[in-house]
């Protein structure tokens, strides 16, 4: 074997280790295939022929440490001589580990996700007093960034202005976005986020707007651009906190004011059957007389007749009383059953805007509509993919005729707690309508939604929900479908939905989405 094809497999041994061409990687890499073709050269001998000059102890700690070339003998050498002052050395070595900490925590902070990914790891391995093999490994890895680091993106943004490449802030300063399509910058954005956020804002069940919301909307509506402020966002989470407070505290007050008619009406009821104990009492008695006559006595007759008209003349007087006392509160009866009448539509108007499902607390068809349309307007600005996949329970009218409308409504929250555990925290789960669900789920194309649904099947087919000791078995059918594979919104529904349908046509439990 000659030099040439050394020097080939030591460039090759480079590559297939991951390490970049340096003298001292090329060096170590030359003399192990020299090694193994058997072909001897003078340098790479000189690490083994300065070590024999040591003594034993000097040759111990080498081999203890690995030492592999001339220059980790240097760095071994000029450690033991800088070790001579053991005090020097150790306040050295804690002044350097520090500085490195601070070099660390100043490039995690920087604007570039390796670097500060890099700088985070390299952190923890200076915690926990790492190996020599260990720094080895992270110095090569921040060699290999500092190497292939590139920054010619910067020079797209040549066209809005000068670039620094020095210095990244005075860059984006000098950017000059005011004229891009004749108009600033994301103005048509703030103002669409300004309108929607003050639409929040306002309370959905509380009957006015607190002062400090008001504020907030007024100032946001005349100028989105606050928006982009980073001193804004806690106001903004305030406001929000305060929308929820003035709510709660309505429904509160409405559930107080119910219970207050209902103990009104529930004492006039008790006072009118107190009223009429007496009078119950006395019927009872007769009645029992009655049954113990016969033919034989007779004569008991004329007892029973008082008592019979005693009875009456009671109730005509528990009547006459009731009545009177009905017209005496006949204006309150009416006021309250108006209050009753306007709080039952306060209550449904809430019902009504509320975005939850009452039953599996998951998004309802109200909101899922409105989130939709959101992801739509992601697609459309930033191409953002998205799949839909239709989930619908096989043979649940089965289950709600079988073992009844409770059972059903078990199995509906079952389910969708399932769905839950299984979605990412991006991801929009809702109830479309009866058995029916809906998964939205963002950057994620047809082969991840149907990943997804599959999961889903696999775990409710596996789980079993056991009501009043019996034992319901259930499968799901889905159909999925994504954003990209349709023209439109309405096109990646109706495509969903037909693969629901096939999946259902096919014998049900499974997962359609080609």
């Amino acid at each position: 074997m000659n030099i040439q094809t050394i020097i080939k497999k030591a460039v090759k041994r480079l590559e297939l280790e991951g390490k970049l061409l340096t003298p001292d990687f090329y060096a170590e890499a030359f003399c192990k295939e020299a090694a193994k073709a058997g072909f001897a050269t003078q340098d790479c001998s000189k690490l083994e022929k300065f070590s024999a000059s040591l003594n034993k102890e000097f040759q111990d700690e080498l081999k203890k440490y690995h030492i592999k070339n001339i220059s980790e003998l240097s760095r071994f050498l000029i450690s033991k001589l800088n070790r001579t002052n053991p005090s020097h050395c150790a306040n050295l070595f804690e002044s350097q580990s520090v500085f490195t900490k601070r070099v660390l925590q100043v490039i995690e902070v920087l604007h570039n996700k390796e670097a500060t990914e890099l700088a985070k790891k390299s952190l923890e391995l200076l915690n926990r007093e790492p190996s020599v093999a260990e720094i080895d490994q992270f110095r090569q890895l921040w060699v290999n960034f500092i190497t292939t680091y590139d920054d010619t993106f910067l020079q797209k943004l040549k066209a809005l202005g000068d670039v620094d490449r020095s210095n990244l802030k005075k860059t984006i300063e000098n950017l000059n976005l005011t004229n891009l399509c004749d108009k600033p910058l994301g103005s048509l954005e703030l103002s669409t986020i300004a309108s929607l956020l003050i639409s929040s804002l306002t309370p959905s069940i509380a009957s006015s707007v607190n002062e400090k919301i008001a504020d907030i909307s007024q100032r946001i509506k005349k100028n989105p651009q606050l928006l982009e402020s980073a001193s804004i966002e806690s106001e903004i989470r305030s406001a929000i906190a305060l929308r929820i407070a003035l709510d709660k505290q309505s429904v509160k007050e409405m559930i107080e004011s119910i219970d207050g008619v209902l103990d009104k009406l529930s004492l006039r009821l008790i006072e009118m059957i107190e009223s009429s104990d007496s009078s119950t009492i006395e019927i009872q008695k007769i009645k029992k007389e009655l049954d113990s006559y016969n033919e034989k006595t007779i004569t008991n007759f004329s007892v029973a007749h008082k008592k019979i008209y005693a009875i009456a003349v009671a109730l005509e007087e528990n009547t006459q009383a009731l009545t009177s006392d009905l017209k005496k509160h006949s204006s309150e009866v009416s006021a309250l059953s108006k209050k009753i009448e306007h709080l039952e539509q306060e209550l449904q108007r809430a019902r009504e805007e509320s975005k939850e499902d009452f039953l599996t607390k998951l998004y309802n068809k109200r909101a899922l509509d409105d989130l939709m349309n959101i992801k739509e307007a992601e697609f459309e600005r930033y191409g953002h993919n998205f799949a839909v996949v239709f989930l619908d329970l096989d043979y649940f009218k089965k289950i709600n005729d079988t073992y009844g409308h409770d059972a059903g409504d078990a199995v509906l929250f079952a389910f969708a707690k399932i769905l839950k555990n299984e979605a990412r925290a991006v991801d929009i789960i809702g109830r479309f309508g009866g058995e029916e669900f809906i998964a939205i789920l963002g950057k994620t194309d047809a082969d991840g939604g149907f990943a997804f649904a599959q999961k889903v099947r696999e775990k409710l087919k596996k789980s079993s929900l056991v009501y009043k000791d019996k034992q319901i078995k259930l499968t799901v059918s889905c159909g999925v479908s994504d954003r990209k594979s349709n023209f439109s919104l309405q096109s990646l529904f109706k495509s969903a939905d037909e693969n629901l349908y096939k999946a259902k046509n096919e014998g049900r439990d499974r997962v359609v989405y080609k």
